[in-house]
């Protein structure tokens, strides 16, 4: 088979391929006598229909069409056997199909012209003797303390009071019903709006702004109308934005009585026999949080620079390949969270978030590339055995669902995340990282964009 090749953008290679007479009627053959077959006309038994009645009933052109179809794929897989040309996804035709079926006359050579998607071609300028910037992320010693107060206030004994009126802190229970504004400006019910003996804390802001503060100030017995407003983004639509006022009944109210914080209170909260032992894992905790943000935006300052680095020509097959498992991602995410992922995931929002995810699926694919152009030059690599002893101590964690867990998925992204996790530390090892205050580049970036985008707005003099 006579196969040129022809370097084309975006990572595609260009085929001719020439056809030859008996390939052109072998496969002509080979589709009569499929269609002979599986052929159902009355008057014959099947697979004994006479090759003209067929021809007669089928059509010439038919049978050529898919004559041509077999043709194609064959002599394209044979043509990237012959060539070890390794593709990913589809071929795309490039010569006209009608053009061809006019040309094709089995027992005659034929020649036709498709691309195929094959793995990018990447280069990095540099990667080594990079000068980054990160934010450092340091233990805040007053976290332990917060922390410790919540967990008070969770085991907090709710105590009916008399004689005052509420106050913030408090535990009012209350009997409420809504009513907002609408477009003709009368008053209709809130849709789930009311309840009666509801518990509210008046030191939490879970509800509506103006709520809390209303029944601040207020004493058992008395009834009070509060208005409010309704934020823009509320979920429900029909009163987002909107005027609104509840009747409120403020029926008793009860002040939080906190546990004194000492070790029958560690016990209490936690697996630690006193407080200074919860203290102290509770410390560690967060030393160790602080150090692993702080090293992720380490990691994350390697990237974007590699990101920059890189040059590669990126099929489409691998980046329509990477929305997919995005939006994937994505959906199973907001099911598990027992979302209604159909009414977010149909006909007419896929083709936007397709739209809108491709951005960040190129900047995926770069990242992926530099990597491992990088693992490729530097000859990073994993040992088989580190990676079965990270398996085991997953395997070990979920012991009891071991059944359900697939074992060589499960290897296939452990050596993935180890070896990312290896590349990313050489790179480091190899950079220059100036840690600044946490904030500095986000506040940075965000003026930026706010300058770039006020630039934009502003036309030309």
């Amino acid at each position: 088979m006579k196969v040129t090749q022809e370097k084309l953008p975006a990572s595609q290679i260009g085929l001719e391929i020439e056809i030859s007479p008996d390939m052109s009627k072998q496969v002509y053959e080979r589709v009569v006598q499929r269609f002979i077959r599986e052929a159902n006309i009355p008057g014959f038994r099947k697979g004994k229909v006479p090759r003209h009645i067929l021809v007669q009933r089928l059509g010439t052109l038919r049978l050529k069409a898919t004559a041509l179809e077999d043709l194609v794929q064959d002599s394209l897989k044979a043509a990237l056997k012959q060539e070890n040309i390794e593709a990913i996804g589809n071929y795309q035709l490039r010569s006209s199909f009608d053009e061809l079926l006019e040309q094709y006359e089995p027992g005659k050579a034929l020649t036709f012209s498709a691309a195929v998607d094959v793995q990018p071609e990447v280069t990095l300028k540099t990667y080594t003797g990079l000068t980054l910037q990160a934010e450092e992320v340091t233990y805040d010693a007053g976290r332990v303390d917060t922390v410790l107060e919540d967990y008070r206030k969770r085991m907090a004994t709710l105590v009916p009071v008399e004689g005052r009126p509420a106050q913030s802190g408090d535990v009012a229970v209350v009997d409420y019903a809504g009513r907002y504004k609408n477009d003709a400006g009368e008053f209709e019910e809130v849709p789930g709006g009311t309840a009666q003996d509801f518990q509210v804390d008046l030191g939490e802001g879970r509800f509506i702004e103006g709520f809390i503060d209303g029944i601040v100030g207020m004493s058992a017995g008395e009834t009070k109308e509060i208005d409010v407003k309704f934020p823009a983004d509320y979920p429900q639509e029909t009163i987002a934005g909107r005027d609104a006022q509840f009747t409120v009944t403020l029926k008793e109210v009860k002040e939080k009585e906190l546990p004194e914080l000492d070790d029958d209170f560690a016990q209490d909260v936690s697996e630690f026999e006193t407080l200074a032992e919860l203290r102290e894992s509770l410390e560690k905790r967060y030393r160790e949080e602080a150090e692993k943000k702080t090293r992720g935006n380490k990691e994350q300052a390697v990237l974007n620079a590699l990101v920059e680095c890189v040059e590669a020509e990126l099929p489409e097959t691998l980046i329509l390949r990477e929305v997919d498992y995005m939006l994937t991602q994505t959906a199973m995410q907001l099911s598990n969270q027992g979302m209604d992922i159909k009414q977010l995931f149909n006909q007419d929002t896929i083709p936007q978030l397709r739209d809108r995810s491709r951005p960040e699926a190129v900047l995926r694919l770069k990242r992926t590339l530099a990597l491992g152009e990088v693992a490729k030059k530097e000859s990073i690599e994993i040992e088989a055995t580190a990676v079965d002893a990270r398996v085991q101590e997953v395997l070990e964690q979920y012991k009891g669902q071991a059944q359900e867990i697939d074992v060589d998925q499960l290897r296939a992204v452990t050596e993935e995340d180890m070896l990312k996790e290896k590349i990313l530390t050489w790179l480091i090892e190899q950079s220059t990282v100036e840690l600044v205050p946490e904030g500095t580049l986000s506040k940075a970036a965000a003026e930026e964009a706010e300058a770039s985008s006020e630039t934009e707005e502003t036309p030309a003099e």
